[in-house]
């Protein structure tokens, strides 16, 4: 057996700076009203004997627990199987990582879960939430409006009138409705006439301005083109079988995202259908594990979803900065749009 070494001790922090042991305090626990030279004496100090603040004290100080809720309103088969979900959780850590905060992950499987989560944000666990991948008649939003914690949404929120007061959360959101029209309008270009859509699913906002998108430039498209998916591979399959049947005659598709289009390509290859001499196929996000592992390699609408992550963490951040330093915590809207491009592959 080894005798385990002492936690060094606040007290031995202020000792080796030769300060008080209020004064390494403040400077440990973000205090203010220490002198420079003191303070860089106490860093030096910390680093020196691998002092390890107490969260209980520095919470004390700072009013922050340094954790972050992320809510994701979907059950854990459906994040651990799609890619966006890990892409926009890496951006959404390494944001969380850079400013010392940690991620704690909350998932919802069903309507008791929604009720745990908001028990928990209203418990004062963390010190603010980014939730995403909300549905139109999630009970979500109204929880975490209960529990009064600042929020990030991810995503363009769908619920109430449209408008939004000072104190409502901001949003970050890729130029769902403009990649649509690029990808629709591509598809056109190449000469494309019976043009189809399958949606995502029609209960989020992303789905619904694809569509619109896809609308926009299709306004007299025959109805039985549009057929409703749910992001996922086998929706995509399912929405490609339908779609064949209703249009057999049809010669490029749109899909809700890569995952829908991966398996829309799945039924063409199984149907005979060449892709893209026969049927032109776009898809949505352009994650690479899925896009360039494609038969063929998928043309797609490419958002930043790892920079969204990034966004909403920073947006949450700086509201929490400004709320310790008791700024004023009303905002104008900051909701951001991030821009998208079309990658061009050999499906369409």
């Amino acid at each position: 057996m080894t005798e385990t070494a002492s936690r060094p001790t606040l007290e031995a922090v202020a000792a080796r700076a030769g300060v008080s042991r209020a004064t390494a305090s403040r400077v440990v626990n973000g205090g203010d009203g220490v002198r420079e030279p003191l303070v860089e004496r106490v860093r030096q100090a910390v680093e020196e004997l691998g002092y390890v603040p107490n969260q209980a004290a520095r919470s004390l100080v700072t009013r922050r627990h340094d954790a972050v809720a992320v809510v994701i309103a979907e059950p854990e088969t459906r994040v651990f199987a799609d890619p966006f979900f890990g892409l926009q959780l890496r951006g959404i850590s390494k944001e969380l990582t850079a400013h010392d905060s940690q991620l704690v992950l909350l998932l919802t499987e069903g309507r008791d879960d929604h009720a745990r989560v908001g028990r928990y944000l209203a418990g004062g666990h963390v010190d603010g939430a980014l939730v995403f991948s909300l549905h139109l008649d999630d009970p979500l939003p109204e929880l975490i409006h209960g529990a009064g914690v600042p929020t990030v949404f991810g995503g363009r929120p769908g619920w109430g009138d449209g408008t939004r007061d000072a104190a409502a959360p901001v949003y970050v959101d890729s130029d769902n409705r403009g990649g649509a029209r690029a990808a629709v309008r591509h598809l056109v270009a190449l000469g494309r006439t019976r043009v189809a859509h399958i949606t995502g699913a029609l209960d989020q906002t992303s789905a619904v301005d694809r569509l619109d998108g896809f609308r926009d430039v299709m306004a007299d498209a025959d109805p039985r083109l549009v057929v409703e998916g749910d992001f996922t591979p086998a929706g995509g399959e399912r929405a490609m079988r339908e779609l064949l049947e209703r249009c057999p005659d049809v010669d490029a598709v749109f899909a809700a995202n890569d995952l829908t289009a991966s398996g829309a390509l799945r039924v063409l290859r199984e149907r005979g259908r060449r892709v893209p001499d026969d049927v032109a196929v776009i898809g949505f996000d352009d994650m690479l594990p899925v896009a360039e592992q494609t038969d063929p390699p998928l043309t797609t609408v490419r958002q930043d979803i790892e920079e969204m992550g990034r966004l909403m963490a920073r947006l949450l951040l700086r509201d929490l900065d400004r709320r310790t330093a008791k700024e004023s915590a009303v905002r104008g809207p900051s909701d951001v749009i991030l821009p998208t491009t079309l990658v061009r592959r050999a499906s369409a």
